[in-house]
C-alpha cells in the first residue's frame, strides 16, 4: 500500500534526534514555558522573517487568539465582520465565530484555490475589520494585492499559515511574514509537524504580542495577576523540542515534495483530470498535492484497488456544514465544484521514486 502520508516513516528519519530531544526535556524537569519554548520561538520568528514566534496549543488556538488580542485592545468588537475564503477548513471560520465576529466567506480564484483577490473588496463594508487569507495545500495567496485592498480600507490581514510553513514570494519572504499576524499549525501531518498538537503565531506587533503572551497563559504576564481573562494556550516544552528537530529539516524536506510535485505535473498525462495550476514552483511548498475530477470517487476507488492511497481534502464546504446553518443559503458555485471534486494524491519527504512512478502509471492507466 502507498500511504497517503506515513508519519511513522517520516518522524523514523529524525528518530536519534528526537529522542535526544525528548530525554533531554525529561532530565531537564522543567516542562511548561521553558528554555526549549524559547528557543523554538526564536528560531521560528527568524526562519519566518518576523520579529515574534508565539507558541500555543494548536493551529486553530492560533487564529482564536488573534482575534482575541485584537478585541481586548479595543481594535476589533462583536459583530464585526472578517473576509474569509469559502473554499477552506472549517478551522479557519471556526475561530471568526468563537470570539463573536462575523466570517463573510468570498470564493476562491478556481486556478489556484486561494481566496480571489478581484472578489474582495466587493464584499467589504464599514463592519470589516480584517481579511483572513489562507495559503491552501501550500501555495501563497496573492499577497501583494490582498495587501494594497488592506491598507486602502484600512483592516487588518490575519494569515492562515497552516498548510504553507516556509512557503515564500519571489523576493524570499515568507509565509507569515506578510500580515499583520498570522496562525500557524504544527498538527502531525503537517509539512512541520509536531508529535502531536501543536501550533504557534507570528507578528511583528510588539503591543499585540504582548496581549498574546498574557492570553494564552490564563490572561497573566505575572503569576496570579490576571489581566484579562485568557485561556490555557500553551506550547509545552516537549513539543518545542521536538519542533526545533524538525525545523532543521524542513527546508531539504519541502524541496523533496517539489521534486515528487515536478514529477506529478510533467508526468501525469490523463485528460480526465485537473491537475494544480502553480505560479511558481519554487515558492509552493505542496502541503498537498490537488487533483480534480468529475469521476472523484470512482477514481478513489480505482486508486484504492491499486494499492494508492488518497484523501479528500475537503468534502463538505464550511457554508454547507450543519455547524453554520445560518450560511447554508448562501451560494458559493465555485467552492462547491471544489469540495465536489478535489482528491489528493501521496505526497511527502519519504516516497521513494517506484512509488511516485506507480502512482503516475496507475493514474495514466485510468
Amino acid at each position: 500500500m502507498i500511504k497517503f502520508l506515513d508519519l511513522k516513516q517520516i518522524n523514523a528519519a529524525h528518530k536519534m534526534e528526537l529522542m535526544n530531544a525528548f530525554e533531554e526535556v525529561i532530565d531537564s524537569g522543567w516542562y511548561i514555558m521553558g528554555d526549549k519554548l524559547n528557543l523554538f520561538e526564536k528560531e521560528f520568528a527568524e526562519y519566518c522573517g518576523t520579529k515574534h514566534a508565539i507558541g500555543v496549543a494548536n493551529g486553530l488556538d492560533a487564529l482564536i487568539l488573534i482575534i482575541r488580542a485584537y478585541k481586548e485592545l479595543g481594535i476589533f468588537k462583536d459583530g464585526d465582520e472578517i473576509l474569509v475564503p469559502s473554499n477552506t477548513y472549517i478551522a479557519s471560520i471556526l475561530a471568526i465565530s468563537a470570539n463573536n465576529l462575523v466570517p463573510v466567506l468570498v470564493e476562491p480564484d478556481i486556478d489556484t484555490y486561494d481566496i480571489d483577490p478581484e472578489l474582495i473588496e466587493k464584499k467589504i463594508t464599514d463592519r470589516t475589520v480584517a481579511i483572513l487569507p489562507v495559503h491552501l495545500y501550500g501555495q501563497l495567496c496573492d499577497m501583494e494585492k490582498i495587501l494594497i485592498i488592506a491598507k486602502k480600507n484600512n483592516i487588518k490581514v490575519i494569515e492562515d499559515c497552516a498548510q504553507a510553513h516556509g512557503a515564500a514570494d519571489n523576493s524570499g519572504r515568507r509565509a507569515g511574514n506578510f500580515g499583520d499576524a498570522a496562525g500557524f499549525s504544527f498538527y502531525p501531518g503537517k509539512n512541520l509537524g509536531a508529535i502531536g498538537d501543536a501550533g504557534a503565531i507570528t507578528t511583528n506587533d510588539d503591543e499585540l504580542a504582548v496581549a498574546l503572551r498574557a492570553l494564552l497563559n490564563y490572561g497573566s504576564h505575572v503569576k496570579y495577576q490576571n489581566l484579562y481573562k485568557g485561556i490555557n494556550s500553551r506550547l509545552d516544552e516537549l513539543q518545542a523540542a521536538l519542533l526545533s528537530v524538525k525545523l532543521g529539516h524542513l527546508d531539504i524536506e519541502t524541496e523533496f515534495r517539489r521534486k515528487v510535485a515536478n514529477r506529478y505535473l510533467n508526468e501525469i498525462n490523463n485528460n480526465k483530470l485537473i491537475l494544480p495550476q502553480v505560479k511558481d514552483q519554487s515558492t509552493h511548498v505542496w502541503h498537498l498535492f490537488v487533483i480534480r475530477t468529475a469521476d472523484r470517487k470512482t477514481l478513489q476507488d480505482y486508486l484504492l484497488k491499486h494499492d494508492i492511497q488518497t484523501v479528500i481534502h475537503y468534502p463538505i464546504p464550511p457554508h454547507k456544514q450543519p455547524a453554520y446553518a445560518e450560511l447554508v443559503d448562501e451560494k458559493h458555485p465555485i467552492s462547491e465544484t471544489i469540495h465536489r471534486e478535489v482528491l489528493s494524491l501521496p505526497i511527502s519527504p519519504v516516497m521513494k521514486n517506484e512509488e511516485i512512478s506507480k502512482v503516475i502509471e496507475i493514474i495514466n492507466a485510468y
